[in-house]
């Protein structure tokens, strides 16, 4: 017995001993820094001391250096950069490029540690430890190193023009182990992962900058010369400090009741009184929502906001804003301060865990709305006038706005797991969509649960976890505990995968006083829905239907109730909610009524919409073409859209337009993930004297990549080009009327810095047959210049048209276009103008040359590359073989003058097999261009970044 109780006793007095290292004991950085402002380097002496609080022996230590992710330009931050459309960081000198350079590192007892980078991640550091690091113990390690800091305009932080600086993560900082190494590279997603850690910083700066900081600031001290001050910085369970230096500061301290906010956040419009009433609103919210905050003092930056700003029409410009500037400047510093407090207090791994931090963030906003704006609208005081109050968009509620923006993601078949890491989500998902979603997850929650379990959740695992490192498991139970329901679905299906939810009514009965209803799930996420019981707009009840998969019947109390809905008051993120209304007793069968209204507008799902809008084209025989187009697409993609364009030309008189429908059904799961069918057809001139109409069927499968970052796309379409052209006097047409069945592949990866593109095309017509290939690179290398290569190569299997001409053949540098896919503006001119239209084609030349058709095979190559800026050279050559005469070879070169690539371009032949073009009469009918008119082929352009 005394053997056990001093067994006993001794592993007591052990874990008494040991507890203080596991519960209080953490990582500890003392940091030396000197700025060199001439050369913007940074000298740092780092003393660290690091604490092992697993149960496991470490034999190295891992650190994210992630200053040195600005070193290469093949890094993973230089490849985030490339995939996200932006050639800034790409096309940079070495110089504006940041970089660390170890020195040494060595232990406390000043012997050397060996280290290493790892091979495909340049900012994370191995350091080899003399001795095994045991649980509890700690190791102090010393560092020397450089840091060359980059220039600010890849990230917003570095060096800034003027002379200023912003630095984040510009020191070596430890990773976080638990139970296995939580390290990863810089990719500017604002998402190191830090245990709590205990700062000293010494930082010494030419005497006339000022430090802006969040740390405790101890008084400055000048050096003997006076040159250098130095500030000492102090901070305790802290996971990062950014710190701005300033020569002249811009930054405004406000005192509130609960801590000191600094910030750069301004509205020239907004007096610095009513700036302070705002910032005080805030944080007394946040305090009263979340508990206190830790900490002293709060910076916000103009950068922070910048990199996650409250998206929406609070960001049209001051001309066309519908807020006031007060609030716009308030939804700015309540997005930011919302951001930070949660950033520094919370430490969940932000890049693997970020959707907890996410939803408790929106949804501290969504009730900061609630609470201070309950009838706030979307369109802001545009509310005020009755053309705006004509829209559905005026009936939206400010927070409805989070579901709208997830939906267009889903709609798009774009929208990923709020678990998926974030640097594997698409750009839109982790700026927008992921979080709104999250935020809205926990309203969902709210209705379903009740706002009382909800919010005592959030405060109780805020208050349980403040300055620890945790995670969203931690969270998931205590709202488990707290809630009175099964919970399996929240976590299983709405945040685990990407699974949509649609719900309908099958069958609807009255029976007496009540109504016997059978809802289908349309999809597999099993999550509840509440049904109500309605009289015109007035709800009667509400009765929640718990989740199932498939059909469930139900019975609700309702009388005098004319219809049932699903998700009325819309708080679930329903892909699709047109399909959630039923009458008792429909009309006819129609359970909604029918909406005609002037301009698109958001999707009203109580009513059945059609919209209308008056239209503008051109081309050079019809002219100005003027007309109206009836449509059903709203802002949120549907399934089946269809238009009826009627247009009249005003300079031939003739009736024109097109129309068109098309259905898409999105798939979740594989490769394949949409396929979609229909049908359009156009009317309009083709010459002075005659129309044409066409009439083609379609089926297209588009396949995409596992990874949602990633831009490959491939795409197999059928389709059936049918067409009918009015005899001309103008333009020969012995059989002008023709069908060609067409059977096209298309692989395309469309990268900023490396972009390839094949596709295969095979055209089946009574007369004749062919099949073609196509290949498109285009590379920007490390010194800037870039390099277009296109290769075409495509022969006819069956030709029996040679006879009629060449409208079938070939083209070299102009195809007639025969299936009327190219946008041209005068598609018969061989003269004048619009002859000199370049649409990159077929052959692709530039220069019009004596053989401009093949009628049995043609091959071509076309290159260019970069001069100057964007002047580029350009040379075509190529084959073309026409019956009965051996293939001649052409060739022709000149200068490409690039405005806006794709889009707007200007072609100069010099030289050909015509000889010297530039020397020749009537130059200016030789040079070619490109324009594009078309508003939605140019918003791509500025989308792509996003999806």
């Amino acid at each position: 017995m005394q053997k056990s109780f001093n067994a006993f006793s001794l592993t007591l007095l052990l874990v008494l001993l040991v507890l203080p290292e596991f519960g209080i004991a953490q990582n500890k950085l003392n940091i030396a820094v000197r700025l060199d402002e001439e050369n913007r380097l940074l000298t740092i002496q780092q003393d660290v001391s690091f604490v092992n609080t697993s149960s496991d022996t470490l034999e190295v230590i891992y650190f994210n250096d992630w200053a040195n992710s600005f070193a290469s330009k093949r890094s993973e931050l230089g490849v985030r950069f490339e995939e996200n459309y932006d050639r800034r960081f790409h096309l940079a000198p070495e110089e504006d490029r940041g970089s660390s350079k170890i020195n040494n590192i060595i232990d406390e007892n000043f012997r050397n540690l060996e280290f290493k980078r790892l091979p495909k991640a340049e900012d994370i550091l191995v350091v080899n430890l003399n001795k095994p690091l045991l649980p509890g113990e700690s190791q102090k390690i010393k560092m020397h190193y450089n840091i060359r800091v980059p220039d600010s305009r890849f990230t917003g932080y570095g060096a800034l023009n003027n002379g200023d600086y912003n630095l984040k993560y510009w020191f070596i900082a430890p990773a976080v182990y638990d139970g296995e190494w939580q390290y990863y590279s810089n990719k500017n997603l604002d998402d190191l992962y830090m245990a709590p850690t205990d700062f000293s910083i010494d930082f010494s700066f030419q005497s006339d900058f000022q430090l802006i900081n969040e740390l405790d600031t101890k008084p400055e001290e000048l050096s003997a010369n006076t040159q250098f001050k130095t500030v000492h910085l102090e901070g305790d369970n802290r996971n990062n400090t950014t710190i701005y230096l300033r020569k002249k500061s811009e930054f405004d301290i406000t005192e509130t009741d609960a801590f000191t906010v600094i910030t750069n956040i301004k509205d020239k419009k907004v007096i610095p009184e009513r700036e302070a009433i705002i910032i005080d609103k805030i944080t007394g919210f946040l305090t009263e929502k979340l508990g206190d905050y830790p900490f002293d003092k709060l910076v916000i930056s103009v950068i922070d906001y910048r990199d996650n700003p409250v998206y929406g029409l609070n960001q049209l410009p001051d001309f066309l804003s519908p807020f006031p500037e007060d609030f716009k400047y308030e939804l700015k510093i309540l997005k930011t301060t919302v951001d930070n407090y949660i950033d520094r207090t919370l430490y969940i791994n932000p890049r693997k865990d970020r959707w907890i931090s996410d939803a408790i963030k929106m949804y501290t906003m969504m009730q900061y709305m609630d609470h201070f704006y309950p009838n706030l609208k979307v369109v802001g005081t545009l509310n005020r006038y009755w053309v705006a109050r004509q829209f559905h968009l005026s009936e939206m509620e400010f927070n409805e706005q989070f579901n709208l923006l997830y939906l267009h993601m889903a709609r798009m078949n774009l929208d990923q797991p709020l678990t998926t890491p974030s640097d594997s989500l698409i750009k839109f998902n982790k700026n927008i969509a992921n979080a709104y979603k999250a935020g809205s997850g926990f309203n969902y929650l709210s209705e379903y649960l009740s706002d009382e379990i909800v919010e005592e959740s959030i405060d109780a695992f805020y208050s349980q976890n403040k300055l620890r490192l945790t995670s969203s498991k931690a969270f998931e139970a205590i709202l488990r505990e707290k809630a009175p329901k099964n919970l399996d679905w929240f976590f299983d299906d709405f945040v685990s995968t990407r699974k949509t939810i649609d719900f309908k009514f099958n069958e609807v009965k009255r029976q007496g006083d009540s109504i016997a209803i059978e809802v289908r799930n349309k999809t597999k996420a099993k999550v509840p829905v509440p049904v109500y019981a309605m009289y015109k707009d007035s709800i009667i009840s509400k009765t929640w239907v718990e989740p199932f998969v498939g059909e469930k019947d139900t019975v609700i109390y309702a009388p005098g109730a004319d219809r049932v809905v699903l998700n009325e008051e819309g708080f679930i993120p329903e892909f699709n909610r047109r399909n959630n209304y039923k009458k008792i007793n429909p009309f006819l069968g129609v359970n909604k009524p029918f909406q005609f209204k002037l301009f698109q507008d958001l999707e009203d799902p109580a009513k059945n919409q059609v919209f209308f809008m008056p239209v503008a084209e051109y081309n050079f025989y019809d002219g100005i073409k003027l007309g109206a187009k009836m449509y059903n697409k709203t802002i949120l993609q549907k399934p089946f859209s269809y238009k009826i364009e009627p247009q009249y030309g005003l300079k031939s008189n003739q009736l024109t337009g097109s129309a068109g429908f098309s259905y898409t059904q999105n798939l979740d799961e594989g490769n394949l993930f949409a396929i979609r069918f229909g049908a359009g057809g156009s009317l309009s001139s083709y010459a002075p004297d005659a129309l044409y109409k066409t009439l083609s069927p379609f089926l297209t499968f588009a396949f995409r990549e596992s990874d949602f970052r990633s831009d490959r796309r491939q795409y197999l379409t059928i389709r059936n080009i049918n067409v009918y052209r009015d005899e001309s006097n103008v333009i020969q047409n012995d059989d002008p009327n023709y069908s060609v069945f067409n059977f096209q592949y298309t692989n395309s990866s469309p990268g900023i810095i490396n972009s390839l593109s094949y596709n295969a095309d095979f055209e089946l017509s009574q007369k004749f047959s062919k099949f073609s290939v196509t290949a498109k690179y285009r590379r920007v290398f490390l010194n800037n210049r870039q390099l277009d290569l296109r290769f075409f190569g495509g022969t006819f299997l069956y030709n029996d048209t040679r006879s009629q001409g060449d409208y079938f053949s070939f083209a070299l540098d102009r195809p007639t276009d025969y299936l009327f896919s190219y946008n041209y503006y005068g598609r018969s001119e061989d003269t004048g103008i619009y002859s000199q239209q370049l649409i990159i084609a077929e052959g692709g030349f530039k220069s019009k040359l004596d053989t401009p058709f093949g009628n049995q095979w043609i091959t071509s190559v076309n290159a260019s590359t970069t001069l100057w800026n964007f002047i580029h050279g350009y040379v075509d050559f190529g084959l073309v073989k026409n019956e009965g005469d051996p293939a001649r070879f052409l060739y022709d070169s000149g200068i490409r003058t690039v405005l806006v690539e794709d889009y707007f371009e200007l072609f100069f032949p010099v030289y050909s097999s015509k000889g010297w073009e530039i020397a020749q009469p009537d130059y200016d009918q030789k040079i070619r261009f490109i324009v594009t008119l078309d508003l939605r082929t140019m918003l791509k352009l500025f989308t792509r970044k996003w999806y």
